[in-house]
């Protein structure tokens, strides 16, 4: 059974691969949060100026705290002390990094990712702005097709994040997606990143775990 479900994680992991470089994105599959690190380290040098997208995945990873502990110029968002005028400010300066790192909402087997985003500045930078963005997402992420990515959006993790982010949004008590036109809402920016202009701009590492949401 197990053989089994490997061979099947392996192909799957192929066509993600494959689809991805045809969408002008670098694509690899590390096992675990180890090899991960090992990885990240390779590209965390050199003094190069580093910014982050919120995310769960990084934070369940360690990954804010490899960055700390590395060679580079960190925008570090979650600095503690700072005002929320200063978080923005460090937002904005993320835009100008030369390495972005971030998590996604989902990504499709056709090699394109979705995200939803309230502030929007994680899509911005994934978008435009820094030299490298490197996108790491479990496997729990991965959907069929663009319908299941937004739907898998929408129903888990927007609620899971509002929740997370304590916003009083009629999904964190209804636990689905409602639309609303909350102040506290975060869903704004419905973006899906497909072919790529400048290839391999962009690095999707997918590992091997259920992790984020």
């Amino acid at each position: 059974m197990e053989e089994n479900y490997q061979t099947l994680l392996r192909m799957k992991e192929n066509q993600l691969i494959k689809a991805f470089e045809k969408n002008q994105m670098s694509c690899m599959i590390v096992k675990d949060e180890n090899e991960l690190k090992q990885y990240l380290r390779t590209v965390l040098k050199d003094q190069k100026k580093v910014a982050v997208g919120g995310s769960v995945t990084l934070s369940q990873l360690g990954i804010i705290d490899l960055i700390r502990e590395s060679d580079v110029q960190f925008v570090d968002r979650y600095e503690m002390g700072l005002s929320q005028e200063q978080v923005k400010e460090r937002l904005r300066e993320g835009l100008l990094a030369d390495i972005f790192i971030t998590g996604t909402n989902a990504l499709t087997m056709d090699g394109c990712l979705y995200n939803i985003d309230g502030t929007g500045n994680r899509v911005a930078a994934m978008i435009f702005g820094p030299k490298d963005v490197y996108v790491i997402a479990g496997i729990n992420k991965i959907c069929a097709n663009e319908q299941e990515a937004i739907e898998h959006i929408r129903q888990y993790s927007a609620p899971a994040n509002a929740l997370r982010l304590h916003k009083h949004t009629p999904c964190t008590k209804l636990g689905q997606c409602q639309d609303c036109l909350s102040d506290e809402r975060i869903c704004s920016s419905y973006v899906k990143l497909a072919y790529q202009g400048q290839k391999n701009r962009i690095h999707v590492i997918i590992i091997e775990e259920n992790i984020g949401y």
